[in-house]
């Protein structure tokens, strides 16, 4: 089972831990996936929860459902997940970060020698 937070809605955790699996390439493109309620089960989350996930996985095209097969990992889903990755890390990540660099005092130079 999953441990959820409470800061984020489950289905985009669920969603979050599939593009991990496919960023850490545990699945890759043509991979048959769990299906709907296999995830829900395992995650002990309701069915509606886990295919909300599923369903922000094709948006991206992560995912896709051939009817009446089940859900794959779509040709393509490593980079499309990588790009949605790392514009959220430029956006949220990163201004965090330079935030509590400020606040701690520290410039970019100091963040190079610690590199």
């Amino acid at each position: 089972m999953m441990k959820f937070s409470d800061n984020q809605p489950i289905y985009q955790q669920i969603s979050d831990y599939i593009c991990n699996q496919i960023l850490d390439k545990k699945w890759i493109e043509g991979d048959r996936m769990p299906s709907v309620r296999e995830i829900a089960v395992l995650m002990e989350v309701n069915p509606n929860t886990a295919m909300r996930a599923f369903q922000t996985l094709q948006d991206i095209g992560a995912v896709e459902n051939r009817r009446g097969i089940g859900h794959f990992v779509s040709e393509g889903a490593y980079d499309a997940v990588l790009t949605m990755k790392r514009k959220e890390f430029i956006e949220n990540d990163v201004p965090q970060f330079i935030k509590s660099m400020k606040r701690l005092g520290y410039s970019l130079s100091d963040i190079n020698d610690l590199a």
